[in-house]
């Protein structure tokens, strides 16, 4: 007996060394049977427990790896057995249309099923307000007009919508949805949060159910990902990516529930954020992402990074072995190493064979990501359901757009000249935002920016809404800069606000202020003497206390996304409005930051919102 211990003993210790060393340890019967994790009869636990038994070092550490489609062919991605791919904003094929996607993405899956495990890529983009990086996709209001519309269950029907357009390409993993709670709107990324109290947030965090549907295996599911882990809407000053020095007390209170909500609804993944908690980055914070996330809130999903994130632990440019061993030791199961994906492969490797990164540790990511491959059909089903391409962009999806749209509009102020006569009615409509489709959708749209131009999306802008909306004896005039408005006019739209913008460019720490073109064109349309009517197209509340007392009536109209249609559904009372400030709005730049509670008077108070009166 004591020979039997030794001699397994010594074949437990050859095996484990073939394990590390990148060499696969596979039951005898495999060889000739048809591998379990193959079996879709299996359970899923099982069927990964079998794979991960035939996988390789190199293979755990690919599939942990994420690269960009602009830097990894399909040949390298799977040279490096790469576990995801991604497209950055504004990376997309040519022509940027739902057939070149599935195309691309398939060509991905054709390589990585061909290998001898045939371990399928998840394809990830960011989905975030509708499948916004492809040319056609429904463009959504952003999370900020979605608020303040107040109805999870028509969020939920947009989540699923986005689902079934961007599997429709083939990326089954939306980076979506933002669960921020921005508490300063000066941050360039507000306009990604749905309110600045965690109610907001955990409200609508049900788009998850939309997005994941009733079974991930369904052919219009995609694999969400709760974003971003925690705290970016909190940092000091409003600055992207900074610091939020708030205490554990105060995380939990305001940060912490959307997330609690996402796991509640099931979302497959969570991304960490890019800021830091009392001066630690997030992505190398093992209280927050093992502790916290997958230890005391139960998280079974897997944990992704951030673009380049783990580049930023120690404030330095590019990674390093310290950083990778420092993340993945935190709890992050995917990184997001988009053009170094191949410098990452060899330092994960390595600091797992020179000790730093327990195996336990790899095996746990491993079988957290093979799980939701698994569970979303990969296996099964690795190219793309085409047939889901014949309503992409359907007028039905743009339906369910603009009554989005409807919904988020808040009337702020209305002396008496809304909504607008359709009949025998003479507007003059002006302002740099009435008329371009770039300007109402915003950041992340087709690009990671954004950017201006009346026809960049399908759609309809404010002014075409407007136009549409006249009925008999109505004239509707425009001019950007209201050249040519005079007292004949019985009606001033001024449409003015923000430009498209994304993340730290978006940051205004002076405040968020019209420039000077609005402020030029506001004058000018009040010195004609017409009742004016301002409608601000912005990612957040904009500093307009000085032009409030002469205008007589103000809407707020967030980003609408592609159906400008619907902010004139209101304007023209076709739609009672309905929607309610989810940030307060502030009365200057100096009251920043303000919120519900805090005991500042803004300028309209958080839940603020007015109808119009029935005649």
């Amino acid at each position: 007996m004591p020979l039997l211990r030794t001699t397994r003993s010594l074949r437990t210790a050859v095996l484990a060394g073939l394990l590390l060393a990148g060499t696969a340890v596979v039951p005898m019967a495999s060889a000739t049977a048809t591998p379990l994790y193959k079996n879709p009869s299996a359970s899923v636990a099982d069927r990964v427990t079998d794979l991960m038994a035939r996988m390789t070092l190199d293979d755990k550490v690919g599939q942990m790896t994420q690269g960009e489609r602009g830097s990894a062919t399909p040949a390298q991605a799977v040279a490096a057995r790469l576990g995801s791919i991604l497209s950055g904003g504004g990376s997309t094929p040519t022509p940027n249309t739902p057939q070149a996607w599935a195309d691309m993405i398939d060509a991905y899956q054709r390589a990585a099923t061909s290998t001898g495990l045939g371990i399928p890529i998840i394809y990830g983009s960011d989905a975030v307000h509708g499948h916004n990086n492809v040319h056609g996709a429904t463009v959504f209001p952003h999370n900020i007009g979605l608020g303040a519309a107040n109805d999870p269950r028509l969020v939920e029907q947009i989540g699923a919508i986005t689902a079934r357009e961007t599997a429709a390409t083939g990326v089954k993993w939306a980076f979506a949805p933002c669960l921020c709670v921005a508490r300063d709107d000066r941050w360039g990324r507000t306009y990604e949060s749905f309110g600045e109290v965690p109610a907001n947030a955990v409200a609508n965090s049900v788009v998850i159910k939309g997005l994941q549907g009733s079974a991930l295996g369904d052919t219009t599911s995609v694999l969400a990902s709760a974003k971003h882990f925690i705290g970016d809407g909190g940092t000091t000053g409003g600055v992207d990516q900074g610091n939020t020095q708030i205490t554990l007390d105060e995380l939990r209170r305001i940060h912490l529930p959307p997330f609690q909500a996402a796991i509640a609804h099931g979302t497959g993944t969570v991304m960490i954020s890019f800021n830091s908690w009392n001066g630690v980055k997030d992505h190398g914070n093992k209280f927050l992402i093992t502790d916290l996330l997958k230890g005391e809130l139960g998280y079974s999903g897997f944990v992704v990074s951030d673009w380049n994130g783990i580049d930023q632990i120690d404030g330095q440019t590019g990674f390093t072995p310290a950083e990778v061993k420092q993340a993945v030791n935190a709890g992050i199961d995917m990184v997001m190493v988009p053009y170094d994906y191949q410098k990452f492969v060899g330092t994960l490797k390595a600091e797992v064979l020179n000790g730093n990164i327990p195996m336990a540790r790899i095996d746990d990511a491993n079988r957290r990501i093979l799980t939701k491959k698994f569970e979303l059909g990969l296996f099964e089903r690795p190219y793309t359901d085409r047939s889901l391409q014949q309503d992409f962009g359907s007028a039905a999806h743009h339906a369910v757009a603009r009554q989005a749209v409807r919904e988020s509009q808040v009337l702020l102020k209305n002396d008496g000249v809304l909504p607008l006569a359709k009949q025998d009615n003479k507007i003059f409509v002006a302002g740099k935002n009435a008329d371009d489709m770039g300007n109402q959708a915003g950041g992340w749209t087709l690009t990671w920016q954004g950017q201006s131009g009346a026809r960049v999306i399908p759609g309809t802008t404010i002014l075409d809404g407007i136009k549409a909306g006249a009925g008999k004896g109505t004239v509707v005039t425009y001019d950007r800069a209201g050249g040519g408005i005079n007292s004949s006019y019985k009606v001033a739209v001024a449409v003015v606000g923000e430009t498209p913008y994304a993340e730290g460019q978006g940051d205004r720490p002076g405040g968020v202020v019209l420039d000077a073109e609005d402020v030029a064109l506001i004058g000018k349309l009040r010195a004609s003497g017409v009742p004016l009517v301002v409608v601000t197209v912005s990612g957040r509340p904009v500093d307009i206390t000085a032009q409030l007392p002469s205008i007589r009536g103000l809407v707020a109209a967030w980003l609408p996304g592609s159906e400008g249609a619907g902010v004139a559904d209101v304007l023209y009372g076709d739609y009672n409005p309905t929607g309610k400030l989810s940030f307060t709005w502030p009365r200057s730049a100096s009251q920043q930051p303000i919120n519900a509670g805090d005991g500042k008077q803004g300028l309209f108070p958080y839940g603020y919102g007015l109808s119009y009166r029935r005649r």
